[in-house]
């Protein structure tokens, strides 16, 4: 019964910005981890940032100095805002959560669409 909801997708220009939200719900504790990966049909997903429950984060060296992560453990939402955006960027994004530790378990969420065009 655990979920993660994105939301925040959409269509935006190059050189636009964009911010993705991950509502976590379901779930007594909070996750120990969070982050954003990204996918194009036919192709290996792809990390784009994770942050830790104590605000460590990382960041894929294609979206450094443009991406940032951040994370409101209070409420279970990991958010994603992108600025700079190229339409090299366009791919769904996905949101996980790290729910469990010993044994790990992991919950992905449906994810949602990221287009940059002119």
């Amino acid at each position: 019964q655990v979920q993660l909801v994105e939301s925040g997708g959409g269509l935006v220009q190059p050189g636009g910005s964009l911010r993705l939200s991950c509502a976590a719900s379901g779930i007594i504790f909070r996750p120990y981890a969070m982050g954003w990966y990204r996918q194009a049909p036919g192709k290996q997903r792809e990390l784009v940032a994770t942050i830790s429950r104590d605000g460590i984060t990382d960041l894929a060296d294609s979206v450094k100095g443009r991406f940032t992560i951040s994370r409101d453990n209070a409420k279970n939402t990991v958010y994603l805002q992108m600025n700079s955006l190229k339409s090299e960027d366009t791919d769904v994004y996905y949101c996980n959560a790290k729910i469990r530790e010993f044994p790990q378990q992991f919950v992905w969420g449906h994810g949602t669409q990221v287009t940059v065009s002119s």
